[in-house]
This record gives C-alpha cells, structure tokens and sequence, in this order.
C-alpha cells in the first residue's frame, strides 16, 4: 500500500479507536483498486442499505425480460411496513410501477414500496445473485418487518460487500451498462442526505444509500470527486446515541475526502492513470428516453391509461 493510501488507513484506525460502539469502514479509491478499511469484511445490520440489492436483483430481471419498468404491482397487506415511507397508508390493491417502486425505495427508503419490490423478485433470488457477485456477508431474511429487534438479524451486509457492489456499478459492469447508469441515477437523487454528504463540497454528485435502524446507522456510496472519485461504505452499530453515530459518520467522510485528495497527487506523481466515468450519468429513469434496442423494458402496461404520478409528483417523505 503506498504512503498516502497508508496514511489513510493510520488515520481510519484512530477515528475508529475512538468510536461510539462498533463500525465498520470501507474506502476504494476507484482510479487504482486500492482499498483502506476497519472491520470491512464484518457482517452488520445492513438497514436500508440492503435496499441496493434489491434494486440490483431488480435490474436483473429486467434484463432477462421476466419484467420491465412499467410492470404493475397491487399494494397486498403483507407488504406494509410502517418504519418508514408513505406507500403504507395508501389503500389495499393501490397500483405503482416497478420504476415508480425502486424510486420510493431507493430516495424515500420506503419500506413497503421495498417490500413489494421483494415479492415480485423473490428473496432467494436476490440471495442467490449476491452469492453470485461474491458478497457473502450480504443476506435478506426477510421482508423488511422494522417493528421488533429482529431486522438487525435478517438484513445484513459487510462495508466490504457494500464497496464491491458499488465498485461494479462505478464501472457499468453490475448487471450491464445500461442497469449500472440507471442504478448510479436513482442513488444519486437520494433525499437522506444527513450522513456521508454532510461535510463535503455542496457540489460534489455522490450516488449513495443510507440505512437507520434502533441503534444503527449506515451510508454507502459513490463519491465523484472530481479526479478521484471512490467508494466509501460506513456502518455503526449499538450506538449509545444516534448523535454520536452521525458525528463519526461525518468525520470519516471529511478524513476520506482529504486523503483521497491527497492521494491523487502521488497517483500523477507515479503516472498511474484516473478514473473517468464512459459517460455522464444518465437522467432520472422518469426523464431520459430509452435507446432503441431498451424500449422493451418499458413495454405498455394493459394499464397504463390509468398510470398515477410518478414519483417527483409524490409528497416528499421527511
């Protein structure tokens, strides 16, 4: 490990020796494949973070044709939950889309809209597709059921299986090009935006998904900094106060941030090339047209006459 990627992981031992109850940290630089962590391959309540694996199981089936974005899901009274988002207070057989779903479940974290998600794909199947990638200490229990201890068993993850995951999405090869752009578009419109973003540039476009549970709290993402763009995962647990978990949240971000900067001098220094995205990231799915060869996954509803709003129209929740 070169000196400033060491330095980063000197300072990422001192913050976590000094944190409230226990973490985890991830830290990729993306030009380079260098990673800095604390406990990464530790398996952890995964919250709302586990949300991407559903998202990235979802775009999987997209692609071998079983479904597409404007299939129609009914709201069935097994898919509420009421820990977080608005979907559960809509009425029994209240329709949305599969775009309109991964939205809310991604930029809202709706637990319900989550759910649903959960029944069309199957959970043994986005179980069998984490296997597939490599992250064995990412697993789904179960639906999301937030209202006993027993979530921060079913859902869990690792800040090393979290980076991985992200690593393939920064590089267009998880699922296929097009899925890894859409995907990198929705976490970009994230609306919990209190953890990792906090002490960065305002102007900074970071892909992310956050996670609270009890005595959790988790943040997951893509940081594109302009010449050294990275993937940082960062997850607490049995914190005493959630206050606390959010300040260490904030601190590791800011330390990522700087030393990243700093590593990108060495980088030039020793010639070794960035990291630049192939392509700008795309439009929000409900803005940008589909290329010929897509428009199949967005084939017409039988009931699209009576389509609602979709997700921007929709009260922000929280």
């Amino acid at each position: 490990m070169p000196g400033p990627f060491a330095d980063l992981q000197a300072r990422l031992t001192r913050a976590a020796d000094h944190a409230p109850g226990r973490v985890g940290i991830a830290v990729e630089d993306l030009a380079t494949g260098y990673v800095s962590g604390i406990n990464e391959t530790t398996s952890l309540p995964a919250a709302s973070t586990i949300k991407i694996p559903v998202m990235v199981e979802v775009f999987h089936q997209m692609q071998s044709g079983s479904i597409d974005l404007n299939t129609p899901l009914h709201l069935q009274p097994g898919d509420r939950d009421w820990g977080w988002g608005d979907l559960a207070d809509a009425p029994t057989n209240t329709r949305r889309t599969v775009k309109q779903l991964l939205r809310l479940m991604i930029d809202d974290s709706d637990n319900t809209a989550t759910n649903m998600l959960i029944r069309l794909v199957g959970r043994k199947h986005i179980n069998a597709t984490m296997e597939k990638l490599g992250l064995r200490k990412t697993r789904l229990g179960d639906y999301i059921r937030s209202e006993t201890d027993a979530i921060r068993y079913a859902l869990r993850t690792s800040p090393g299986d979290m980076v991985k995951l992200l690593d393939a999405m920064a590089r267009d090869e998880l699922v296929d090009e097009w899925s890894s752009r859409q995907m990198l578009a929705i976490l970009t419109g994230q609306l919990h935006n209190s953890l990792l973003p906090v002490p960065l540039p305002r102007t900074l476009r970071i892909a992310h998904k956050t996670g609270s549970l009890h005595d959790t709290l988790n943040d997951v993402g893509i940081v594109f900094r302009d010449q050294e763009p990275y993937v940082i995962a960062v997850m607490t647990t049995q914190l005493p106060d959630m206050d606390l978990g959010r300040s260490f949240i904030h601190k590791v971000s800011r330390l990522a941030y700087d030393e990243l900067g700093r590593f990108e001098h060495w980088r030039i220094e020793e010639g070794l090339p960035g990291f630049t995205p192939a392509v700008p990231l795309p439009q929000a799915l409900s803005e940008q047209p589909l290329a010929p060869d897509l428009r199949m996954w967005e084939a017409p509803s039988p009931e699209s006459a009576d389509d609602p709003s979709t997700p921007e129209q929709y009260p922000q929740s929280r």
